[in-house]
């Protein structure tokens, strides 16, 4: 697609979306919801036709294509009428649809893309945006929450990412993120946030993200007992020169097949920590030992790393947090100790930069040439999406050793986005801390706890983890969990789970507005 066109098109895009954060008025918002919603596959298609798209060698047919979509269409509007009678199916829906992700041929390239949850997203945004419009002024939906910081930050983060793909070296990355990940994910967390968090929800929501872990590492075992990798040929063959074998069950990458698990065992642990039935506690640490048992078969640096994180807050907000810090602290002293005394043990050698880049599975060369980029151009970045391309070019590495990212957020942004980027990440995440640590600390003493607080917890701990996955490992805002677990914190917070213990005034419900 031609640069101006496309900067358009995404501009307009990031407008939607904060239109339909920050209007005032439900049908403005809603009117703004539904132009983002035709907006992202527009620009999917313009970019399509704009390459050349069509069929290639492997992949389906235009007629099959065209089949696909009609079905597609089909199954977006019987969820649309799903979602109108029964708005608290939209969140175990998208828990559901989280996790998988569909291979394809797009403009002759193949992409592993999350058209379950797509097809969850599109038809709970047709059924929030008619619910809006349809209403009259006697009957109109009983609560509106105004856009907090959450929303703010992200309205800055997309439309500053549109803006900068206008110098990027690679825009048709820029585009295919924003289409394929921020646009449709934005809705979302505007979706999650409009809903009711009873404990009903919370339940369903629970029950199947632990069935589904449970499910993936049932196929994890099963990979590890055969040697046999159902997805994701890179890892395939790489299994074949490693003395370990690595599972990734029906995730692409056992890292994210990791995070995942991480972030579930956050959740069990959280029921563990503080429910009072014998009978939860059991199946919790059932659960916990089934997961971990996965988890391991990861050979996930990253994933064990977070998990480790996640944890220690739990027990920080669940017992006293300087004796925890304490011990996190010995911990930390004794690894480093450990590493520094018999680096042999973990096969290092601290005077060799290459030892580390070996043993980082290459992110030490990645963070140096993307701190390096940044160097070149620190205020404004090389632009939107850039990151592979212009590694590419700068280290003379092959499009194999590319990748799209350093594998480090906060460096990865600053080499494509600069200084301005890096100014609404920490914008961004200091909206995330506000919201998501406000008053959990209530939590510690409690006893019994106020449920609302426990979940609050939860949340907090899974996406501490995740942020300090994307420390060590790339995909931040291209994960929709990160995106749905600040939805959820949203719509927790200010509707209390239908749960006791929650009176935050800034995030309390109003009436709706008229449009």
């Amino acid at each position: 697609m031609a640069a101006p066109v496309a900067l358009v098109g995404l501009t307009a895009g990031a407008l939607a979306v904060a239109g339909a954060y920050l209007l005032r008025g439900d049908r403005a918002r809603a009117l703004a919801l539904l132009a983002a919603l035709v907006l992202t596959p527009g620009l999917l298609a313009a970019e399509l036709l704009a390459t050349g798209w069509g069929p290639v060698p492997g992949g389906i047919g235009v007629p099959v294509g065209v089949a696909a979509a009609a079905v597609g269409l089909a199954v977006v509007a019987a969820l649309a009428v799903l979602l109108v009678r029964h708005p608290d199916a939209l969140a175990p829906l998208v828990v559901a649809a989280l996790p998988f992700r569909v291979p394809l041929q797009v403009g002759g390239q193949s992409a592993s893309l999350l058209v379950p949850l797509y097809l969850v997203i599109g038809a709970g945004g047709i059924a929030h945006a008619w619910v809006r419009l349809r209403a009259s002024e006697g009957r109109r939906p009983a609560l509106e929450r105004p856009a907090g910081r959450i929303e703010l930050a992200l309205s800055l983060v997309l439309l500053l990412y549109a803006l900068q793909s206008s110098y990027s070296a690679d825009p048709a990355r820029a585009l295919q993120t924003m289409v394929f990940f921020y646009l449709p994910f934005a809705i979302l967390l505007k979706l999650l946030t409009g809903v009711e968090w009873s404990r009903r929800v919370v339940g369903w929501c629970f029950a199947v993200a632990v069935s589904l872990a449970l499910l993936f590492a049932a196929i994890g075992f099963w990979e590890w007992g055969t040697r046999r990798l159902l997805l994701n040929p890179k890892v395939i063959a790489s299994n074949q020169f490693e003395s370990y074998f690595r599972v990734n069950s029906l995730f692409f990458d056992p890292n994210i097949y990791g995070r995942f698990l991480a972030v579930v065992m956050l959740a069990v642990t959280g029921l563990l920590l503080w429910s009072r039935r014998r009978g939860h506690v059991l199946l919790a640490t059932l659960a916990l030992a089934v997961l971990w048992a996965a988890l391991v078969l990861t050979f996930s640096q990253s994933s064990f790393s977070s998990l480790l994180v996640g944890l220690v807050l739990l027990a920080a907000l669940r017992w006293r947090a300087r004796s925890v810090a304490g011990l996190a602290l010995v911990g930390v002293v004794a690894a480093v100790g450990l590493i520094a005394v018999a680096p042999g043990l973990l096969r290092l050698d601290l005077g060799s930069l290459s030892s580390l880049d070996r043993a980082s599975s290459g992110r030490i060369e990645l963070m140096r040439g993307g701190l390096s980029l940044w160097l070149e151009r620190p205020l404004l970045g090389n632009g939107s999406g850039s990151f592979s391309a212009r590694y590419r070019e700068r280290e003379d590495a092959s499009s194999a050793q590319a990748v799209s990212a350093s594998h480090t957020i906060p460096i990865t942004i600053a080499a494509e986005q600069g200084l301005l980027g890096l100014v609404a990440y920490v914008l961004l995440m200091g909206a995330a801390a506000g919201l998501l640590f406000g008053g959990i600390g209530a939590l510690r003493g409690r006893a019994p706890p106020p449920a609302g607080l426990v979940v609050r917890a939860v949340l907090a701990a899974a996406f501490t983890a995740l942020f300090f996955h994307t420390l060590l490992y790339a995909a931040f805002l291209e994960d929709p969990i990160a995106w749905t677990l600040l939805g959820a914190a949203v719509g927790v917070r200010a509707s209390g789970a239908g749960l006791s213990g929650l009176t935050d005034r800034d995030a309390a419900p109003r009436r709706l507005s008229r449009a």
